[in-house]
């Protein structure tokens, strides 16, 4: 399967019309029926059901024409800023990020490296950590931050800060009450408790499993959620508490309360990666800078 044939069954799928998809197209209806053939061989299913004149998608060709045309979509804007790039004689740096590190330093990395060097097009790409360590060694980011440890060999990782955890609990919950003295993790882990992100896994979801049950508690999860905003909706929902970077707290809502966690060792670290054999200057000063900011933020976490 190539772009090609994604892009002749798409024009099908939307005008369910051989003939006018051919037009469209500005080719012959036959080579056209013979591609949509030869995909639907290829993927050993039918994307769709043929009566008499009529088409329609069956289920196999409704999931291949939505995430086809994100697929596509993402193909175009990779060809458009590629040619811009090559154009404009602009270098691509990639920088890759899990979402909970946008609540600290990161957006004023992104900030500076965006003004560093006008030749520099700085690309950001929300990717989990594991994704990240593919993106790396793919050349589609340069640096990631992210906040799981991997190991691999071609990867170069180093942990710049070790950030505290906090509860967050909804505004009406006991718990709210605690934002001066805080919550012990025993106290937390009695609390129905909701996990994010759901998935992909391993995450952040496993880190703080990992840390609750090395302190000796177990977690009563009654919800996952994918994403950190909608874990703290739940939460403001009252169907549990979770807990969350300390930089978080930035997110301010009036229906839930940030409560520090009174527990040794429930932080998260922030990791900056990098392919091992780079030793490019514009990365390197990207690191130097991702060093100083993440140890003015855990400065400030401390006062």
């Amino acid at each position: 399967m190539d772009v090609r044939q994604l892009r002749y069954f798409q024009a099908v799928a939307q005008e369910m019309n051989v003939t006018r998809a051919a037009e469209k197209l500005h080719m012959a209806q036959p080579p056209l029926s013979r591609q949509i053939r030869a995909l639907e061989d290829e993927l050993g299913v039918l994307l769709f059901e043929r009566t008499g004149r009529s088409l329609r998608l069956t289920e196999a060709g409704r999931f291949l024409l939505e995430h086809s045309l994100q697929l596509t979509a993402r193909f175009q804007e990779i060809t458009e800023a590629t040619r811009r790039l090559g154009q404009q004689g602009r270098r691509w740096f990639g920088v890759g990020f899990v979402p909970s590190t946008l609540y600290g330093f990161v957006p004023e990395l992104i900030r500076r490296l965006r003004g560093a060097d006008r030749h520099v097009e700085v690309g950001l790409s929300e990717l989990t950590t594991l994704q990240q360590m593919e993106a790396l060694k793919a050349g589609r980011i340069d640096i990631g931050f992210g906040r799981i440890l991997f190991d691999d060999p071609d990867i170069e990782r180093k942990v710049l800060m070790a950030e505290p955890l906090v509860a967050v609990v909804a505004r009406s919950h006991p718990l709210a009450r605690r934002t001066r003295n805080g919550v012990r993790a025993a106290e937390l882990a009695k609390q129905p408790f909701i996990l994010y992100p759901a998935r992909p896994r391993p995450s952040y979801a496993d880190h703080v499993l990992g840390l609750f049950r090395a302190a000796g508690h177990g977690l009563d999860v009654v919800q996952e959620a994918n994403e950190l905003q909608t874990a703290i909706g739940l939460v403001a929902a009252g169907l549990g508490v979770t807990v969350v970077p300390a930089s978080v707290q930035r997110l301010q809502r009036e229906d839930i309360a940030y409560v520090p966690l009174d527990s040794p060792g429930f932080t998260s670290p922030v990791i900056v990666s990098r392919r091992r054999d780079d030793r490019s200057l514009f990365l390197l000063q990207a690191s130097a800078l991702a060093d100083e900011l993440a140890a003015q933020e855990l400065r400030a976490h401390a006062r």
